[in-house]
């Protein structure tokens, strides 16, 4: 019997993230779900005060505005010597990337503790926004003192993996998926889908 299909919206503005998405799908084995981006329109206010809760109010948006399952994620690096910082303001720590990674690291400059790890929270909701389930995965690892490497964004460059010699952004797509917080929580949520959805 062949599979069914089905199309699930990304409670997402940001591309990259559908794509890194699509592609952990694929290499996962599931090539009967397919991720498409939330419309144009999406703009949630993220004022959850943790990352679950921010990821019920994108995916809870994307639901209202795709009239689609939705599925949305809330993710975020946390550094033990910066009491879990950046957290939940991961994305807005700076206005650019590079400005990001500056500020982690100028925070950090002379801390010997350089424990962190990427923490993502997904929440899975139905047409009409209630939960049907949700997800969590982590990466542990440290912070490292210069930029390495240039694939993946955001952190990726100064964040070593427990268990590495590489950062995430010297890694392949492949590898850093098969590793990433993101990783895990969407395995997870993947064997949900397959398993009570399909």
């Amino acid at each position: 019997m062949e599979k069914k299909k089905i199309e699930i919206t990304l409670g997402t503005g940001n591309e990259h993230k559908v794509f890194e998405i699509n592609t952990i799908v694929t290499s996962l084995g599931y090539d009967n779900i397919q991720f498409i981006p939330a419309p144009k329109e999406f703009n949630p206010i993220e004022n959850g005060s943790t990352f679950e809760e921010n990821s019920y109010i994108k995916a809870k948006e994307g639901a209202k505005l795709s009239g689609k399952i939705t599925l949305a994620d809330d993710s975020g690096l946390c550094i033990d010597a910066l009491n879990g910082a950046p957290g939940l303001f991961s994305a807005r720590y700076a206005g650019t990337q590079e400005a990001k990674i500056k500020r982690v690291l100028s925070e950090l400059e002379g801390v010997n503790n350089r424990k962190a790890k990427f923490v993502c929270s997904m929440t899975l909701v139905n047409e009409t926004g209630e939960i049907i389930h949700s997800t969590k995965g982590e990466c542990h690892g440290q912070i490292i003192y210069e930029r390495k490497g240039t694939n993946g964004f955001g952190y990726d460059p100064i964040f070593l993996p427990d268990g590495y010699n590489i950062t995430l952004a010297e890694m392949s797509e492949e590898g850093k998926n098969s590793i990433s917080h993101r990783g895990h929580a969407l395995e997870k949520m993947l064997e949900f889908i397959s398993k009570e959805v399909l």
